[in-house]
């Protein structure tokens, strides 16, 4: 992977997370964060492996 596409993913990535959490707001935990981002990789065509 180049620079460009590692840069690339890293803000797509980020901009899923943070649309997880504006959705679901502060105070919940890891775990339920965890399993919205992993199920809008998903839906965004990412291939997930969960801790």
């Amino acid at each position: 992977m180049t620079k460009r596409q590692i840069t690339q993913l890293s803000y797509e990535i980020t901009g899923l997370a943070i649309k997880v959490h504006r959705t679901l707001e502060a105070g919940l935990l890891e775990r339920i964060y965890e399993k919205f981002l992993v199920h809008e990789l998903t839906r965004n065509g990412y291939d997930v492996v969960q801790q």
